[in-house]
């Protein structure tokens, strides 16, 4: 009955650890050289099929996709642009100078 147990224990151990935030942080790009906060760099709006906007970030190396929210947590579907296009200069690592 003891080896059930130890057994039983360590997988109560590890699901334990697989729902701890650990991970690498998410607010950056992972590049090895030039790392820049993602809220520094230019996002353009890409536009899903279902016409909501997406905010977009295109580095060259990595991407990123967020849906695009009000406050209230509801996607902004601006019909800026027809559906699968994308407006701004996504593709700037940073912002221009002003």
């Amino acid at each position: 009955m003891k080896p059930i147990f130890k057994w039983s224990a360590l997988g109560v151990v590890a699901v334990a650890t697989a729902c701890t935030p650990i991970g690498p942080d998410k607010s950056y790009d992972r590049q090895l050289f030039n790392r820049h906060p993602l809220s520094k760099m230019k996002a353009g709006i890409w536009i899903d099929p279902h016409g909501c906007d997406q905010w977009i970030i295109d580095d060259g190396v990595e991407g990123y996709l967020s849906a695009r929210l009000d406050r209230y947590g509801k996607p902004v579907c601006s019909g800026i642009a027809p559906p699968t296009m994308i407006v701004g200069r996504f593709k700037n690592k940073v912002p221009d100078p002003l």
